[in-house]
């Protein structure tokens, strides 16, 4: 356990006063290339998502009890007030679960950050500059990625940080747009911290809630960012404090000097990891091993029975037994190791039809339900990217195959190409979009930079739907 005292009071408002000065001059040129293109790769995601279970559900419970307000539903067009739209346009970023994640600090952040900084771009006053849009945005991803890093064990004691944490680093985000000082900044942080809730049962019990999640932390954050634009204050000691985030919610499990240590010249945004397949990242390296004994000629037909080996913390996560008859099949499947695998081995492919219902519960992936999961001794507990697959097949033969990285980390990224191409094939799934709307789309985020109003990405998003 770490001693909290050693790091002395006023994290939050040292955090506070540098990323209120943070301006675009300070952003590294790759920083904001990687701003970019996470910008467009979620916006693909959210896009994809109009015809997600729940989604549409979401859509009448929020517009039900409002009429037009500021900021846009992106999934429909409809103006709602901004808490409101970032709440949807979050859910809907997070429920394909094919959203970006900082690997080692275990939080999917676009999907909180981008519909935070679009919200407040819209309830605010008059035009953001496509640069003070990026600042924004690196602003509270940077944030974000520290904060998963220094409680380096939410997930395993059953919070789901990226929701947990995504509030904080939204209200930093929105901050920026709204220009505030810093000492309104921190109360914007704190307001946020009073928000704060996430947990995994959602994904035990494979409900909804889950894809629900980084959208209250977006909502949180725009409004904590609004009320201490208006003077409403939070407990500065959000953080340290006896009752605060490090003692109350993480046990004293943290690593504080990652929040503050070269804040604003260190960037973990470089860390970021973009997702080749909409499922659970804990998931990601089974499927590539799938692919790969498929291309040496393996079917599931032969498979007797089968182990798949993972670090504790992602068996916790997705170890679970496959069963075709889950009340809630979707988020089942996409946290599932053994139906991940089921679905690479049999399609030579995961892509979003294959987490619909009838996919799920079809015969020739049934052979997940005769694998099981376990934590492996040679894995670190909380390594994200190992993964082990050990078959016994019915001709008495058995094969092992292990794999150490994860397509779309750093070490081993997706191609420019291939994010433009998950980017079309989103929009495609989700509206049917006409080509040329969408390739305008990508131009404009890919020159974002340029833009003297920020808007034009919401203008240009709505023109993708049919």
């Amino acid at each position: 356990m770490n001693d909290l005292t050693a790091t002395g009071a006023g994290i939050g408002r040292s955090i506070a006063a540098t990323l209120s000065r943070l301006t675009y001059d300070d952003l590294p040129p790759d920083v904001a290339r990687i701003v970019k293109l996470f910008t467009l790769d979620t916006l693909g995601v959210i896009g994809g998502a109009a015809k997600a279970p729940g989604m549409a559900d979401l859509l009448a419970a929020l517009t039900a009890w409002e009429g037009d307000g500021k900021a846009t539903l992106l999934l429909d067009g409809r103006r709602v007030n901004p808490a409101s739209a970032a709440l949807a346009n979050g859910a809907a970023a997070h429920s394909l679960d094919f959203d970006d994640q900082h690997d080692p600090a275990r939080v999917h952040v676009f999907c909180v950050v981008l519909p935070a900084v679009l919200a407040a771009v819209e309830a605010k006053d008059g035009p953001t500059s496509g640069q003070d849009f990026i600042t924004a945005v690196a602003a509270g991803v940077e944030l974000f990625c520290r904060l998963g890093l220094t409680c380096y064990n939410s997930l395993g004691k059953g919070w789901h940080p990226t929701t947990a944490l995504g509030s904080i680093s939204a209200a930093a985000a929105a901050a920026k747009i709204f220009g505030l000082d810093a000492e309104r900044t921190l109360h914007a942080l704190a307001l946020a911290f009073v928000q704060l809730s996430g947990t995994t049962q959602f994904i035990a019990d494979g409900a909804l809630a889950k894809r629900i999640g980084p959208g209250f932390a977006a909502r949180s954050g725009v409004l904590a960012a609004h009320l201490a634009a208006y003077g409403l204050t939070g407990p500065w000691r959000f953080l340290e404090g006896e009752a605060g985030l490090f003692k109350l919610y993480e046990r004293g499990e943290v690593k504080p000097e990652i929040l503050t240590g070269g804040l604003g010249e260190t960037w973990h945004v470089r860390d970021l990891s973009m997702k080749p397949y909409p499922c659970c990242r804990c998931v990601h390296t089974t499927i590539q091993l799938a692919l790969e004994l498929r291309a040496q000629g393996l079917r599931g037909e032969e498979i007797d029975s089968g182990t798949i080996e993972l670090g504790e913390v992602n068996r916790k996560i997705v170890g679970a037994p496959f069963d075709r008859a889950h009340a809630n099949p979707v988020v089942h499947a996409q946290f599932n190791a053994a139906y991940g695998f089921a679905a690479a081995l049999t399609d030579g492919k995961v892509e979003i039809a294959s987490y619909a219902p009838d996919r799920i519960r079809a015969d020739d992936v049934a052979f997940a339900g005769r694998f099981t999961t376990i934590a492996a001794s040679d894995i670190e507990p909380t390594a994200i990217a190992p993964a082990r697959v050990s078959l016994r097949l019915k001709d008495g033969r058995t094969l092992i195959a292990e794999r150490w990285t994860m397509k779309g980390a750093p070490d081993e990224p997706m191609s420019e190409e291939e994010v433009f191409a998950k980017f079309r094939a989103c929009l495609g799934w989700g509206f049917d979009a006409p080509a040329d709307a969408v390739l305008r789309l990508q131009k404009k985020v890919m020159a974002l930079d340029t833009l003297e109003d920020a808007r034009e990405l919401v203008t240009d998003f709505l023109a993708c739907r049919r």
